[in-house]
């Protein structure tokens, strides 16, 4: 999996697919701190968007 606050990386994912699975965070300016309490939060979200097979794209926010 790619985490990535780059559009670039959401729209490479849709048009090409996985792997690799991206997980794009959308949170504009941040702190080191404010990604790893979404990361936290989502946990099980991200635990079953890397168990989907099907899913390329998670957008967390």
């Amino acid at each position: 999996m790619i985490v990535s606050k780059d559009a670039d990386m959401h729209d490479l994912s849709l048009l090409f697919g996985n792997p690799p699975k991206v997980i794009w965070l959308r949170l504009g300016n941040c702190s080191t701190l404010q990604v790893k309490r979404l990361l936290r939060l989502d946990f099980n979200a991200i635990k079953s968007f890397y168990e989907d097979q099907n899913l390329s794209l998670l957008a967390l926010s």
